[in-house]
């Protein structure tokens, strides 16, 4: 083995035991790790939910529970995966469980406008006929949510961030760490599943 390979393999060693005795620090509670851990990530976790979630004041309240979460789930920390990863699927989780509860009213919408673009009027008429088809909407919004949440968690994340968040491929990209055309195929299987399974209802109502 030459000198900087030598070099390279103690360096990668030094790095991986700085991170499993960051690990034991935070399992065994020590607040002076803790905040050391805060001080290296807070701003990639910052950035994170400010991409998904564009707004500062959500960003940094969701960044601050981030924090919260890995102070009391480190100890179920597995090291099959790097710390900075996990602290990072958390502030995905987090901000993602924030865009539904922010966009509640936004589940309102029929769910055909997401496929096709057709106006609620051209769906229900006006009228009287309105509060049957309110009720007959919710329904169908309780069953579009339970379909997104049941997408492959990947497939779940661009569609959320593209259809209620309005992120643009390079900006999923961006905050997923995926490429573009991993986006565009994910939004594309997406879409084909939730139609798969909503067919029935998307077949008489919204063709």
């Amino acid at each position: 083995m030459g000198f900087r390979c030598l070099i390279i393999k103690l360096h990668v060693q030094i790095l991986r035991v700085t991170e499993e005795e960051i690990i034991r620090g935070l399992q065994s509670g020590d607040e002076k790790v803790f905040r050391e851990v805060v001080d290296r990530y807070q701003t990639q976790v910052f950035r994170t939910c400010m991409g998904m979630l564009h707004h500062r004041e959500d960003a940094e309240d969701i960044a601050q529970e981030v924090f919260v979460e890995v102070y009391r789930s480190v100890k179920n920390f597995r090291t099959d995966s790097k710390l900075s990863t996990w602290i990072y699927r958390i502030a995905i989780n987090k901000s993602l469980n924030h865009l539904r509860k922010r966009s509640r009213s936004r589940w309102l919408q029929p769910f055909e406008m997401l496929f096709n673009g057709k106006s609620e009027e051209s769906v229900y008429g006006s009228g009287e006929s309105m509060p049957h088809a309110a009720l007959e909407k919710k329904q169908r919004m309780q069953k579009l949510h339970a379909a997104i949440d049941a997408l492959p968690e990947r497939q779940k994340t661009v569609f959320l961030l593209n259809k209620f968040e309005e992120l643009s491929y390079q900006e999923i990209a961006e905050v997923t760490g995926q490429t573009i055309s991993s986006v565009e195929s994910l939004l594309h299987r997406a879409k084909v599943n939730l139609q798969k399974k909503l067919w029935n209802c998307y077949k008489k109502e919204c063709l």
